[in-house]
């Protein structure tokens, strides 16, 4: 395998895996009338996220999501031609997963989940969950900076990451399912043909990753010679 096709294969891997297993976490809540609970999708989000980043961090960098991926090309830690092909693989690895899920998971419950798309509570509005979203992925975002991105970063692997994801979804969830990913958001909603709303899982991860490398890439990143 060439080495510019490995981080492709990584980055659709790894987002297979998260779309799995995370909108497989939302399904299985229905299916077993609530069991899982929140803590349990925001657990099984933050566990395969925090594993995959780890494992494809050496391959890829360990990007898993369009929104870190567009946040590291606007920090120009990444190539806008890369850049565009991480996000389809991303896409293809995020479809591929739920579409699987599809074909193995219980009919009526992922039916009544739309196989896991992520949801905005009737308590809010649209312009309100762009904004949860895109706060949300600013401090995930701000966390693959801090953590991965940093060369005085500390060696978590995707540790913290997976954490952030964690607690934003506790915070989140209710409200937007707290998806701060558009590839999360879209493949579950190309499996169900259901794409209400899909404009937020868009937009606002969009933003807040913006706002993440705006703020990391001009003050808080050590400069060359601070990292010497």
């Amino acid at each position: 395998m060439t080495t510019k096709l490995k981080p492709l294969v990584a980055e659709c891997f790894a987002t297979f895996a998260l779309v799995f297993i995370g909108a497989g976490s939302v399904v299985a809540d229905n299916a077993t009338g609530g069991e899982v609970g929140l803590a349990g999708v925001a657990i099984a989000h933050g566990l395969v996220f925090a594993i995959m980043v780890t494992a494809t961090m050496p391959i890829s960098g360990g990007h898993v999501n369009p929104a870190v991926t567009f946040g590291l090309w606007l920090a120009r830690k990444i190539e806008g031609p890369l850049a565009v092909l991480y996000v389809v693989a991303q896409l293809v690895g995020a479809a591929a997963a739920a579409f699987l899920l599809r074909a193995v998971f219980p009919t009526a419950a992922g039916s009544a989940t739309s196989w896991g798309v992520p949801r905005i509570s009737a308590f809010i509005t649209l312009p309100q969950a762009i904004v949860i979203e895109a706060i949300l992925t600013m401090f995930l975002v701000a966390a693959v900076f801090g953590t991965a991105v940093s060369s005085k970063a500390p060696k978590l692997g995707g540790f913290g990451i997976g954490l952030v994801l964690t607690f934003d979804i506790f915070a989140g969830g209710p409200f937007t399912g707290a998806a701060m990913n558009p590839a999360r958001a879209f493949g579950p909603a190309l499996a169900a043909n259901d794409w209400t709303a899909q404009v937020a899982y868009w937009v606002g991860p969009l933003l807040g990753a913006a706002v993440a490398a705006l703020i990391w890439g001009w003050f808080l990143l050590p400069r060359e010679s601070e990292a010497a």
